[in-house]
C-alpha cells in the first residue's frame, strides 16, 4: 500500500480544524455566559482551579499562566491554580489511587463561590468526573470543555462547552482556542481600562 501524500494529509487536517473551530461560532452566547461566570468569581473574591490530563493537563495549565500572569492586558493577577502539583498528585495516587486525586485537591482547597474548569476531550476522565462531583458537593461553579458529546462531565457541569468533534486532536484545538477567548473575555469585563497589546 502507498504512503498518504504528506501534502494531502496536511491539507485535510488544516481544513478540518477549520471547519471544527468555526463551529464553535454557535456557541457564541455560551462562550459569553461561561466568562461571565468566572469574571463573577472572581469579583467576588473567588479563586480558579482547573484541571485535565495528558493534552487537557497542558491546556488546564496554560490558562491558569494565563490568568494569574496575562493574557493581552497590564493588569493585577488572578487567583488561578491548576491541580497538577506534581508532589501532591503523585503523594495521594502512591498512597491512595489516581482516580481521586484531582478530587482530594478540590476538597481541600475549593469553596462556594469558586471555580473548577474540568477539561476533557471525552467527558469521561474518571479523576475529572470525580473533581467536578466534589466540587458539586460544595457548591464550586464547575465549568467544562470537553468534546465527544460531553460525556458523563456534561451533566455535573454548571455550564458545559462541548466542542462538536470527534477526534482529539480538535477537540483540544477547540479547547485552547476557547480558552483564549475566555481570557480574553475576563480581562475585558475585569479590566476595561488595562492598557493592551492589541
Amino acid at each position: 500500500m502507498p504512503a498518504a501524500d504528506p501534502i494531502a494529509l496536511i491539507v485535510a487536517a488544516l481544513e478540518e480544524s477549520a471547519r471544527v473551530k468555526l463551529a464553535l461560532r454557535a456557541m457564541a452566547p455560551d462562550v459569553a455566559r461561561v466568562a461571565g461566570r468566572v469574571a463573577k468569581s472572581f469579583r467576588g473574591g473567588g479563586r480558579l482551579y482547573a484541571c485535565g490530563n495528558g493534552g487537557s493537563a497542558c491546556d488546564a495549565m496554560h490558562l491558569v499562566e494565563e490568568l494569574v500572569a496575562r493574557y493581552k492586558r497590564d493588569r493585577p493577577g488572578l487567583p488561578a491554580h491548576h491541580l497538577l502539583d506534581a508532589p501532591t498528585l503523585t503523594c495521594w495516587s502512591n498512597d491512595y489511587d489516581f482516580a481521586s486525586a484531582f478530587r482530594r485537591q478540590v476538597e481541600a482547597m475549593a469553596r462556594p463561590g469558586d471555580v473548577l474548569v474540568a477539561i476533557s476531550t471525552s467527558g469521561n476522565s474518571p479523576n475529572v468526573v470525580a473533581a467536578a462531583e466534589a466540587a458539586r458537593e460544595r457548591g464550586v461553579v464547575t465549568l467544562g470543555l470537553l468534546g465527544r458529546g460531553g460525556g458523563r462531565l456534561a451533566a455535573l457541569c454548571t455550564d458545559a462547552l462541548v466542542v462538536p468533534a470527534e477526534a482529539t486532536e480538535r477537540i483540544q484545538e477547540a479547547h485552547i482556542t476557547l480558552i483564549h477567548l475566555l481570557c480574553e473575555l475576563v480581562e475585558r469585563e475585569l479590566f476595561p481600562e488595562a492598557v493592551t497589546d492589541g
